[in-house]
């Protein structure tokens, strides 16, 4: 897959999306200076958009982008910039997309602040613009992904994480932010109920595929190229599918020296064992082919709507996830 298939994705939206950057910009403007500091800095953080123009492909997939589809693009950004901000807090993070965090800048209590500042921004908007089933939606998102979250936290901690486990807390986690961004774009163009259920059904597919390919990439991945240690997971104490699957088909033994090592806090060569024991037992090539079962789910979720650039440039994301380097 080249790499730029993304670029191509964003191009058939290229329109729609210089609108959507000029209204989320607007968005964030604020009375207070310090505020408007961050924000800026924040704007200049350049991220993929893929939120975004999910909820724009999905409202065009069944309709027309309105007024109402920015409004949601909006919301799902603000809530998505918000975790990230508070997410730098919580690890105490001193980089985010290679530029120093907000809290390495401005100190973990502005951060927590103006990760506040965003989602009551996102309230706001959807409130001004009567857009009462987004705020439903998006509740019960923030819900899940703060479960999810604690979840995985408490299983760290134990390191008993098994696989419903882990499928649960990437499904809170990440799917139900990429569920629902698409479930929105789906409510902007159209009322059916169908039509909404396999958007939101396609978001979820694509979420856990996208969450997947990320644990994947952890184990598979090199600082250049993902922007992140190779490793950092285990650092972490992370349990994912492709350790899940080499501790279940080793033998007993060394599977609890594995969690030994992880339980002591890995160190550059307890990192380098437990990935070679992950691509031993055959744990990246079972999760890689995870990812890919469930593309095909989210491919399938597609059926119902006819051929069209718009579906072609959503199986194009689907494919880009799966093949992604970064």
């Amino acid at each position: 897959m080249k790499n730029n298939t993304l670029s191509r994705i964003t191009d058939s939206i290229k329109t729609e999306l210089g609108q959507f950057n000029l209204l989320f910009s607007k968005s964030l403007k604020s009375k207070t200076a310090l505020v408007d500091l961050v924000t800026k800095y924040i704007l200049n953080q350049k991220g993929k958009k893929i939120r975004p123009t999910l909820v724009l492909l999905s409202a065009k997939l069944v309709g027309e982008i309105s007024e109402r589809t920015y409004r949601g693009a909006i919301l799902v950004e603000l809530l998505h910039t918000a975790t990230l901000v508070h997410d730098d807090v919580v690890d105490s993070a001193e980089t985010r997309r290679g530029l120093p965090s907000i809290n390495a800048i401005w100190k973990s209590k502005v951060a927590v602040l103006i990760g506040d500042y965003l989602l009551a921004k996102g309230l706001m908007i959807s409130v001004d613009g009567n857009d009462f089933d987004f705020l439903r939606v998006m509740t019960n998102t923030v819900k899940r992904m703060s479960e999810g979250e604690l979840l995985q936290i408490s299983k760290t901690r134990k390191l008993d994480t098994d696989e419903e486990t882990y499928f649960r807390i990437i499904s809170d986690k990440t799917a139900s932010l990429l569920s629902t961004c698409c479930e929105i774009g789906a409510r902007s163009a159209s009322d059916s109920k169908e039509v909404i259920e396999a958007l939101r059904d396609f978001g979820t597919n694509l979420g856990i595929a996208f969450q997947i390919k990320d644990d994947v990439l952890d184990y598979t991945g090199s600082n250049k190229i993902i922007g992140k240690p190779s490793g950092g997971d285990i650092k972490e104490k992370k349990i994912t599918l492709p350790l899940l699957h080499a501790l279940k088909l080793a033998p007993a033994k060394e599977s609890k020296e594995i969690i030994k090592i992880i339980k002591k806090g890995a160190k550059k060569d307890g990192v380098a064992r437990v990935i070679d024991f992950v691509k031993k037992y055959d744990g990246i090539e079972h999760a890689t082919k995870i990812a890919e079962e469930y593309i095909e789910k989210a491919k399938s979720n597609l059926e119902l709507f006819p051929d069209s650039e718009n579906k072609t440039t959503l199986i194009d994301l689907l494919d880009f996830i799966v093949n992604r380097q970064k």
